[in-house]
């Protein structure tokens, strides 16, 4: 059961690009929607779940760690507008599981042992092997875009890094942890669109993409209690197979246009995103 729940985040999170790219707008457009969605269903959870008052050291980091979430989540749909979702997911996946895993290993003590850290290594390295297969490009100009998307998805991933090890952070519900969380990410998302672009809570399309927050939420929720149950760095990690469903959601569904010798990466990197993804579960 802990493993069919991990999967979901997986699959959520791995259909929002094909979504945002259907649906389209600006990225403040993007994040604006992504915070309204996020609260609808943080409200709803915590009206209806939530039993009992959420401390107020927990509230005041969930929220902080959901308002970190915004620098991540903007990074990437930046780098979507510039890259396309085929090659911004499997990128943003190779810098969101270094940064995890190595937080996880080091602070919370996960793959105790010798032989786990060494497997986790190696099965980290399949993850970034496959991530760098599937956003190969022979053609200069998309190298050139890529390079651009990289810079961006770099400097921002650490919003990332930040919300996935908040579960093992406190000692708390993950129901208790969900509200805060979710109000962080819709402050966030308002404090970004109020001093960059606010004719975007005025734009029809913001409201139309409150769908992607409410897949992201969730998903998030789903995600706290795979980190209960698996740990941060398994949790984290399974998710990361979102980049199956969005890559081939952007060759299939969006179109994203690929030579013959891109496709062959793309797809032996995903071979080896699974099977590294499928060896941490062992650990």
């Amino acid at each position: 059961m802990a493993m069919l729940i991990a999967l979901i985040p997986a699959i959520g999170w791995g259909i929002q690009p094909v979504i945002l790219g259907k649906i389209g707008g600006k990225p403040t457009n993007q994040i604006l929607g992504t915070g309204i969605g996020a609260l609808i269903i943080g409200l709803i959870i915590n009206y209806w779940l939530v039993p009992a008052a959420i401390p107020a050291g927990v509230f005041w980091l969930s929220l902080l760690s959901g308002a970190v979430w915004i620098v991540g989540q903007l990074g990437q749909y930046k780098a979507l507008k510039i890259m396309g979702v085929a090659k911004t997911m499997p990128l943003t996946t190779g810098l969101q599981l270094i940064g995890t895993s190595v937080i996880s290993v080091l602070f919370f003590g996960e793959w105790a042992t010798g032989s786990s850290k060494l497997i986790g290594a190696f099965a980290i390295l399949l993850l970034i092997v496959g991530a760098m297969l599937t956003s190969y490009s022979e053609q200069g100009s998309a190298k050139n875009t890529l390079s651009q998307g990289f810079m961006i998805l770099l400097m921002t991933s650490f919003g990332y890094w930040v919300y996935s090890a908040l579960p093992k952070m406190v000692s708390a519900s993950s129901l208790s942890i969900f509200f805060p969380q979710m109000l962080g990410v819709f402050l966030g998302a308002v404090i970004y669109v109020a001093f960059t672009d606010p004719v975007a809570f005025k734009t029809p399309v913001s409201w139309r993409l409150s769908v992607i927050g409410l897949t992201f939420s969730i998903s998030a929720l789903a995600y706290i209690f795979s980190a209960k149950a698996n740990g941060v760095v398994t949790a984290f990690i399974m998710t990361q197979l979102n980049v199956v469903v969005a890559t081939l959601g952007g060759l299939m569904i969006l179109h994203e246009m690929k030579t013959p010798k891109e496709l062959r990466r793309v797809l032996l990197g995903l071979v080896l995103i699974v099977v590294g993804s499928i060896i941490t579960v062992f650990l």
